[in-house]
């Protein structure tokens, strides 16, 4: 049984910014679950009996070498990929770079990093990164 595409899976991201303002993300790899080769605010899926905010400290960690201050939430995502058969509710954190200069730790996964002003991001961006952005401009 596969997450997001056998059942729903729960997932956590981070619109994570630095102290100039810009915003990070990362272009998804070849091996990623879903929408190669976009840009997106990084995350992951939350493991069995693991908090939300475990969840995405850790990602931050694993997959760029970061650590992160959540300063909040962003909201409650859903996240549906028709065109690739997949269901995911996603939970986005705000928060805030607080050291280790990010790098790819996994490459497969992510092919591109980069920090970004908020008016110039890059253009291919994925569905929930689309909606966080749509959410960030209500508030």
């Amino acid at each position: 049984m596969e997450a997001g595409r056998d059942y729903i899976g729960l997932g956590v991201g981070a619109v994570v910014s630095d102290v100039r303002n810009r915003l990070f993300l990362a272009r998804r790899g070849p091996a990623t679950r879903n929408e190669v080769d976009t840009w997106e605010f990084p995350g992951g899926a939350v493991a069995y009996g693991e908090l939300l905010e475990e969840a995405v400290h850790r990602e931050f960690a694993e997959e760029y070498g970061m650590t992160i201050e959540v300063t909040g939430m962003l909201g409650a995502f859903d996240h549906i990929l028709p065109a690739e058969h997949q269901h995911w509710v996603s939970i986005t954190y705000l928060a805030r770079h607080l050291s280790g200069e990010p790098s790819i730790r996994e490459p497969d996964k992510c092919s591109e990093v980069g920090w970004f002003a908020y008016d110039f991001l890059p253009a291919s961006l994925s569905a929930i990164t689309t909606a966080n952005l749509t959410q960030l401009r209500l508030q």
